[in-house]
């Protein structure tokens, strides 16, 4: 199902845009979707404040954040900076390169900057799925 065109065209695109339709949808029930906006400038600002975050899980149990994509010349593997959960690593930067076949699933998060968790969301990255629980 994942492949260049899916991530670098419409595919990626869309889910983030479902996510944040969906989140501004939460806040605002009664408004009605659609691409366009509603003409309600409230339910707009709201909308654009949205920041999402995006998750890949690989079928060997690791999963990723990814900060944004990398272009490093190649279409038959995604190329991305992740973002690295423990805060030992933050000081870098990880460019990871997955072929497309190992994508098990895309996450996308969206949330208004006013409603994050007052404590940071952790999601795990750099784990296989045995290791899970030993920190």
């Amino acid at each position: 199902m994942f492949n260049y065109d899916w991530f670098h065209g419409i595919g990626l695109r869309r889910q983030i845009d479902e996510a944040k339709e969906r989140c501004t949808a939460r806040k605002f029930p009664g408004a009605r979707r659609t691409k366009e906006g509603n003409g309600n400038t409230e339910h707009q600002r709201y909308k654009d404040a949205l920041e999402t975050r995006t998750i890949l899980y690989l079928k060997d149990g690791l999963s990723y954040e990814m900060k944004e994509m990398a272009d490093i010349g190649i279409s038959s593997a995604l190329a991305f900076e992740c973002m690295p959960v423990d805060e030992n690593y933050q000081v870098g930067a990880y460019v990871v390169v997955v072929p497309f076949e190992d994508i098990s699933r895309v996450e996308v998060f969206a949330v208004h900057p006013d409603e994050k968790p007052q404590e940071n969301i952790r999601i795990p990255g750099f784990k296989a799925g045995a290791h899970e629980g030993r920190e």
